[in-house]
C-alpha cells in the first residue's frame, strides 16, 4: 500500500462526525483534520475521535485530496465549488444541491478537471440492498415508506435538515434507489405534500409512473413518533420485502404449491463506512492508475435523483393541503 489519502470533514454535526469517525477505520486513510463553523462542536468531535480541529477551512482543504462535505444543503454548492476549483475530490451529503443548475455546474466543474464527485446516498450501501438490486430485475410496482420524529432545536440554528422540505431531506433517498432498480424515464408524477411544523412539506407521498409501465409510490414524514425505513418490490416472479432499519428482508416466490416464503441473506456491514470505503478506494485507483473511476454513487446520480425530488416538491407544493 502506498501513502495513505488526505481526508477531511467540513461539518461535523449530526451526520459529518460520523464521515469523522468511520474515515479513522478505513486502513488506506489518513484523517487530516476536520471543519466546523461551531469551533465548540469541531473541538468536542475531534476530542472524541482523536483528530485534529483546523478552525480555517481553507487550511483543512490544502492539506486533503479529498473531502466529505456535511453541511445543510444550502452551503452545498458554494462549498463544492470551492473544493473543486481547488481540484479536491469531493464527497458531498444528499442532496447534491439545492437546484438542478447547481448540481450540473458542479458535475461539469468535476469532469473538466478530472475529479471525482460522490453524492452520499447512503442507502444505496446498506447490506440488504446488493439482494435487491441482484434480484429485482424488472420491478412492476414498489412501494416505500421513510418516517421518523422531528429533528430535535438546536440553539440559533433550525432543526437539522429543515433548510429543504422532508421529498429533499427523507424522500430523495427512495427516490434514488427506485431510479436505480427501473432503470426506465419517468413518464408522469403525483404528489402531494403536507407543512405541519416547517414552512415546507413535512409529510409527503409521490407517486411516480415510468415509461416501460413500473409505478413507484414513496411516502416520507419526518413528524412521525416512531421511525421506519422499508421497501418493497413487486415483479412477476416475486415479491422482496426490505427493513433498511432492521437490516432484514423477506422475499416470497412463486412455486408449484403456491408461495414460497425465504429470508434474505444478508452480509451485516455499516452502509456509511462503505461508502467512505468507495470514495477512498475511487482516490486511490486515480492517484496510482491515472485512471479516474466512477463512484458507486456518482454525481449524475445525485442529480438524477435531485431532478425528480424537485419535481415532487413542486407537485407539493401546488397540491399543498393543510395540517
Amino acid at each position: 500500500m502506498g501513502k495513505p489519502i488526505k481526508t477531511g470533514v467540513i461539518g461535523v454535526g449530526a451526520l459529518g462526525r460520523h464521515h469523522a469517525r468511520l474515515y479513522k477505520q478505513v486502513p488506506e486513510c489518513e484523517l487530516v483534520g476536520v471543519y466546523d463553523v461551531n469551533t465548540e462542536q469541531a473541538k468536542k468531535v475531534a476530542d472524541e475521535i482523536g483528530a485534529e480541529v483546523y478552525e480555517d477551512m481553507h487550511a483543512l482543504v490544502d492539506a486533503c485530496e479529498g473531502l466529505s462535505i456535511a453541511v445543510p444543503t444550502n452551503y452545498h454548492f458554494n462549498i463544492a465549488k470551492d473544493l473543486l476549483e481547488k481540484n479536491k475530490h469531493v464527497l458531498i451529503e444528499k442532496p447534491i444541491t439545492q437546484t438542478v443548475a447547481d448540481a450540473d455546474a458542479l458535475i461539469a466543474m468535476a469532469q473538466e478537471r478530472d475529479l471525482i464527485l460522490q453524492v452520499g446516498h447512503v442507502e444505496r450501501f446498506n447490506p440488504v440492498i446488493s439482494y435487491l438490486e441482484e434480484k429485482a430485475d424488472n420491478p412492476r410496482f414498489i412501494e416505500s415508506h421513510r418516517l421518523s420524529p422531528y429533528p430535535p432545536p438546536r440553539p440559533g440554528l433550525p432543526p437539522r435538515g429543515t433548510e429543504v422540505g422532508v421529498v429533499l431531506d427523507l424522500m430523495i433517498h427512495d427516490i434514488d434507489m427506485v431510479l436505480n432498480l427501473v432503470k426506465s424515464p419517468v413518464a408522469h408524477i403525483d404528489a402531494v405534500g403536507i407543512p405541519v411544523l416547517s414552512p415546507t412539506e413535512d409529510i409527503a407521498n409521490a407517486r411516480i409512473k415510468f415509461e416501460n409501465g413500473c409505478v413507484a409510490n414513496l411516502t416520507a414524514s419526518r413528524v412521525t413518533p416512531e421511525p421506519l425505513r422499508k421497501i418493497r418490490v413487486f415483479q412477476g416472479n416475486c415479491y422482496i420485502s426490505l427493513d433498511y432499519m432492521a437490516k432484514t428482508g423477506e422475499v416470497f416466490l412463486k412455486s408449484g404449491q403456491g408461495i414460497q416464503r425465504e429470508l434474505v441473506p444478508v452480509n451485516d456491514h455499516n452502509a456509511l463506512l462503505k461508502q467512505l470505503e468507495n470514495f477512498v478506494s475511487c482516490i486511490q485507483t486515480y492517484r496510482d492508475d491515472g485512471v479516474l473511476p466512477t463512484p458507486k454513487v456518482s454525481g449524475e446520480h445525485g442529480l438524477r435523483a435531485l431532478e425528480v425530488a424537485v419535481a415532487v416538491s413542486e407537485a407539493c407544493a401546488v397540491n399543498q393541503l393543510k395540517a
